[in-house]
Parts: C-alpha cells; structure tokens; sequence
C-alpha cells in the first residue's frame, strides 16, 4: 500500500495521472469516456473506468468519486489508495468480488474546482424522469437572491436577512431550502437541472456496460463538506426499503460502531433529496439487488461550506471579477471541501477501506 499522502492530488490533471499510473501499476486498462469540455488548464477532461475483476462477475462494487467535481479531491486519493493496496484486491478477488472504479463523474467540476457541471447541475439532483413534472423548492425560491447577491461579498443588510430567514424557519429547514435541489433557477445553487446532463448519460450507460451481468451490485460514492471534520458519515444511498436498509446496516453499521443514516427518517445531516445519481442502478442492473452507501466525509462547518459555495456560484455568474478576488473565493471552495493535511487524509483512507472491505463481505454472503 502506498504513503497515504502521495495518493491525493493537487489538481484534476494530476489526480487523474496518478489514477492511470496505479491502473497501470495494477496491470488494469482504463476506458475513458470523453468530456465535451476542456479542463482549467486546457486539459482533456473525461469519466474514466477501471474494472478490477472478472466482466461477468455476479458480485460488483462500485467505488466512484466526483460526483460533486471539487469533492473529487478527496474521492480520487481514495481510488488511487485502493488500487496500490494489495491486501484490499486480493480480498475482492478472493471473495469473487468486482470492483469497478470510476473517476470524475463531474470532471468539468473537479478540473475547475466546482461542485457543479459545465451546465451549472448537481447531478445528484439531476436524476429525475424529465417527461413528469419536476418538484418544486418554494424555500429556495423564497430566498435565490439573497444567496448571489449583486456584489460580492454580501452587505449587512444581506447577511441579516439571510439570519431573519434562520431565525424564523430554523437551520434546517434554511438547510432544505439551499441544499435540497431546485429546478427553477438554472444559474442557482444546486441546480437540478431540465434535462439530462452528460454525467447522467455516461454513468448510465457505464451501468449498462459493466452491471448487466450482477447479480448483486454494491455501490459506494464519496463525497465531502457535511459534519465533522475527517469523520465519514454512512448515508444509506437506496430507495426507502426497510430490507435495503437492513442490510445496509448489517454490512456497514459496524454494529453499532458506525451507524448508517438515512436522508428517509431524518438521522443525516444530509436534507431529504430527489434525483440522486444511485437511482440508475435500479433502472439500469434491475437484475441486481442493490445496496448502496454515500459515504460523507466532513471538512468544514455548514455555514462556512454553505458560504464557499454562495461565492463560487456568484463567481460562475460574474466571470469579470478581480481575479484575486476570483483566486480567494476558489481557495475558499477548495477548504470547504477538501482538508489538504496528512491527519485528514489518513482519516479518510482508513475509513473507505474499512467500508469497501465491508461490502465485499456483504456481496459475498
């Protein structure tokens, strides 16, 4: 297993060499699935996917990171750990496991350190069947223009308002109302988006090239910027289904140890969502019994995240501004999702190994 440390990155390019070096360090090809984009830098942007394990395997887990592209910062260190640690895939293998690691679904967003797509979508708000009618975020509504403000940063008189709107509603439901997805304001803050995007396309049809065969499937997706700092919440990431989260906590409850949460009964602190990307392994492997963790490593508080964010989306709207304004608030939406110290990372490893090692033992039961 390789220095904890050296399996992180300090941009997209370099995440992504390092995640080729260690496919190829593992003897494994690397499909890539293109991004229409290009990268801060210029760079060629893509989904790319590594299959460890036999391609008719009934038992697969998914590892994926960048769901929220900036998060992939820390989604990506995992991916590169695991793929050095012999331990871990003799394990998979031996157990007659898959697993299938796919890095950047948002590469647009972790190239530009931005938690959306180049179309401004959460695609973890964006998996919704579009010929229906969408739901509606009347909190967020209610408070879009005090979240991007003309100038930035916000006045007094900006930063009250926002305290009136806490201070009668509560955290939560201020919580809900930023964080619960909308599909009204196409330049607002998680943004679910009218239509399908690219990563919602390419994931699908990476479900339809790899998990066809399952007989069960195992999903973990890594993300950032809820709770406590280094501390990875297990967010139960299936439909509401009492067995689903039975085995859910059978395999990853530690007994107790670590409990898994759900966004169904309000144990998260995640909001209740709609359109999760997780959803398109039930309509895409409907021959699998899935099970599925969101793995949510904390970094910051909420109002901090919560304010890193407002700035970035502001940014994105105002690409004339100073550029060392611009260069701070970036800096500030990289801390509020990624920690760059050793203590940090090490938490993070130990904590996604334990859990990958857990549901290999669960698909193999």
């Amino acid at each position: 297993m390789m220095n904890v440390p050296d399996a992180f990155s300090s941009s997209y390019a370099q995440a992504r060499g390092k995640f080729f070096a260690a496919a190829v360090a593992a003897n494994l090809p690397v499909t890539s699935h293109a991004h229409p984009r290009a990268g801060r830098d210029g760079e060629a942007l893509a989904m790319d996917v590594v299959l460890d394990g036999a391609p008719d395997a009934e038992r697969l887990l998914i590892v994926s990171s960048a769901c929220h592209g900036v998060e992939g910062y820390c989604g990506s260190g995992v991916q590169v750990a695991a793929l050095h640690d012999g331990e871990w895939r003799q394990h998979a293998q031996a157990k007659k496991v898959a697993v299938l690691y796919v890095h950047a679904l948002n590469p647009f967003g972790f190239s530009h350190v931005r938690r959306a797509t180049h179309e401004n979508v959460d695609i973890n708000r964006n998996f919704h069947d579009f010929g229906q009618p969408l739901p509606v975020n009347l909190g967020y509504r209610s408070i879009h223009s005090l979240l991007l403000p003309e100038r930035w940063p916000p006045d007094a008189d900006n930063a009250a308002a926002i305290a009136a709107f806490i201070e009668k509603n509560g955290a939560g439901a201020f919580q809900s109302a930023v964080s619960g997805g909308q599909h009204e304001f196409p330049d607002g803050l998680f943004f679910g988006g009218t239509e399908p995007t690219w990563s919602n396309l390419t994931i699908r049809q990476v479900l339809r090239d790899h998990g066809r065969t399952a007989r069960k499937l195992a999903w973990i997706d890594l993300h950032t910027g809820l709770g406590p700092s280094g501390v990875g919440e297990r967010i139960f990431a299936c439909k509401d289904d009492k067995a689903a989260f039975a085995r859910a906590s059978e395999w990853w409850g530690g007994k107790g140890a670590t409990p898994v949460t759900s966004i169904y009964d309000g144990s998260s602190t995640s909001a209740f969502l709609t359109g999760l990307m997780w959803m398109s392994a039930y309509q895409e492997c409907p021959q699998a019994e899935y099970t599925g963790l969101a793995m949510e490593y904390g970094t910051l508080p909420f109002p901090q995240v919560t304010q890193a964010l407002r700035a970035e989306h502001w940014l994105n709207k105002h690409p004339e501004a100073p550029a060392d304004l611009a260069k701070q608030i970036k800096q500030q939406m990289l801390d509020a999702f990624y920690t760059d110290t050793d203590v940090w990372k090490e938490q993070i490893i130990s904590q996604a190994r334990q859990s990958m090692f857990q549901a290999v033992d669960g698909l193999s039961r």
